[in-house]
C-alpha cells in the first residue's frame, strides 16, 4: 500500500489536458517532455505516484510527487526541465547584445589595433572598454555570435546567415537568401 499523497494534483483545465495529451503522443519533442506529460496525465487519471512512475518505466514515486507539486505551482512550464547543473550563465541579455553590437561595428585601427575582427581582438576590445566585460572569453563570444545566427566568413568577418555583400559594377549590394531560415534548422 502506498503512502497518502500529501500534495495531490490539482484539476487540469481543458487547455492543459489537451496540451499534455499532444505532448505525450509526440515523436519529435524531447523524451523528457513526453515522459513528464505522460506522468501528469496518469496521475490526473487517478493513478498513484508509484503506479504512474512504473507506467513510464521509472522507479521513484517521490520524483513524481515533486513533479506534481511543481505542476501545481508552475503549470505547463513543468514539462520543460530546468537547469540541470553546470555553471550558470554569467552574461545576461544586455551583455550579449553588447557583444553583438561590438562585433557588428567596424574596428578602429587606432584604438582596436586591427582592421578586421577576430575572436581574440574582439575579446581584447570588450575587456578593455571602460564599461566592458573584463572576464569575457573568446569561447563565450563565439557562442553568443553563433546563437545569434551569424557565421564566420572567409573575409574574417561575422555576418548574418542568409545575408551577403556582393560586389557589383555599381558598388556593393546586400543580397538576402529567402531560404535562410529553413537552412538554419
Amino acid at each position: 500500500m502506498s503512502r497518502r499523497q500529501l500534495r495531490p494534483l490539482r484539476p487540469l483545465t481543458d487547455d492543459e489536458r489537451q496540451w499534455l495529451e499532444r505532448i505525450s503522443r509526440s515523436h519529435s519533442d524531447p523524451s523528457s517532455h513526453v515522459i513528464r506529460a505522460k506522468l501528469l496525465l496518469a496521475v490526473a487519471a487517478g493513478a498513484t505516484f508509484t503506479e504512474a512512475a512504473r507506467g513510464v518505466g521509472r522507479r521513484s514515486g517521490d520524483a513524481v510527487g515533486r513533479l506534481v507539486a511543481r505542476f501545481n505551482e508552475d503549470g505547463i512550464a513543468t514539462v520543460v526541465p530546468r537547469h540541470g547543473g553546470g555553471h550558470p550563465r554569467l552574461y545576461d541579455g544586455a551583455d550579449r547584445q553588447r557583444i553583438l553590437d561590438t562585433a557588428t561595428r567596424s574596428p578602429d585601427r587606432g584604438t582596436d589595433g586591427t582592421a578586421t575582427w577576430s575572436l581574440m581582438t574582439l575579446r581584447d576590445s570588450l575587456r578593455a572598454a571602460p564599461d566592458g566585460l573584463p572576464q569575457v572569453s573568446a569561447f563565450t563570444i563565439r557562442q553568443v555570435i553563433l546563437e545569434a545566427g551569424w557565421t564566420w566568413q572567409r573575409t574574417r568577418s561575422w555576418c548574418e546567415t542568409g545575408q551577403v555583400v556582393r560586389r557589383r559594377k555599381s558598388g556593393p549590394v546586400v543580397v538576402q537568401d529567402p531560404d535562410a531560415e529553413a537552412k538554419k534548422s
